[in-house]
Parts: structure tokens; C-alpha cells; sequence
């Protein structure tokens, strides 16, 4: 179900983009395309062309939501912090720095 759903995904993403593509520019960005003359040509072309973009642009977020569905249900209810084990820190063995005392001359004590 979820191969036959990403097909179609990507048939959708591909249609949507050529559809773009094919849209006359209307000549506001950056002053090029377009022009006074072309402002209201082809009205009938751009008009279907708008309604084209606006139903595959529809499918494709159908098609979107789809799949994110299948893929929760496929994934059950596990996060994906679940098969994380903990690390424990990593045992250093520190071995208390050995004080050397200074050497005292021994002193026979008498009484």
C-alpha cells in the first residue's frame, strides 16, 4: 500500500512541478517576463492551468498526509529513544597521588 501511495506521491510531485513550469509569468519580478502587452492574454490557459496546480496541489498534500499516516502505523508506538541503552560513564581508575614525605634525619631520642 505504501509503494503504490509514494507513486503516485511522486507522479503528483512531478506533474505539479511541470504544471509550474508551464504557468505564463505575469511579469512582476524583477521586471522580466510578461509586459503590458501579455497582461491579459491566454486568460483562458492560465485559468485552467491555476485550477490544474490548485488540484494536484491538493493531491499532493493528500498524498503527504498518506504517507505520514501508514508510516505511524507502521512504526507502532515506539520512540525512537526506546532501543537506546544507557552508557555508563567509563570507569578510570585514579589512584591517589602518593605523597612523599621529606626525608628527617633520625635523632636517637635519649633520656
Amino acid at each position: 500500500m505504501q509503494e503504490v501511495v509514494l507513486v503516485i506521491h511522486l507522479m503528483l510531485a512531478i506533474a505539479l512541478v511541470i504544471t509550474v513550469l508551464l504557468q505564463q509569468s505575469e511579469g512582476g519580478g524583477l521586471g522580466i517576463g510578461g509586459g503590458q502587452g501579455s497582461m491579459m492574454t491566454g486568460r483562458a490557459a492560465a485559468n485552467l492551468l491555476t485550477r490544474l496546480t490548485t488540484i494536484l496541489v491538493a493531491c499532493f498534500f493528500v498524498t503527504s498526509l498518506t504517507l505520514a499516516w501508514i508510516a505511524k502505523q507502521d512504526s507502532g508506538s515506539s520512540s525512537v529513544l526506546d532501543g537506546v541503552t544507557p552508557m555508563a560513564p567509563a570507569a578510570v581508575e585514579q589512584q591517589a597521588p602518593v605523597k612523599e614525605e621529606p626525608a628527617v634525619p633520625q635523632v636517637p631520642v635519649s633520656n
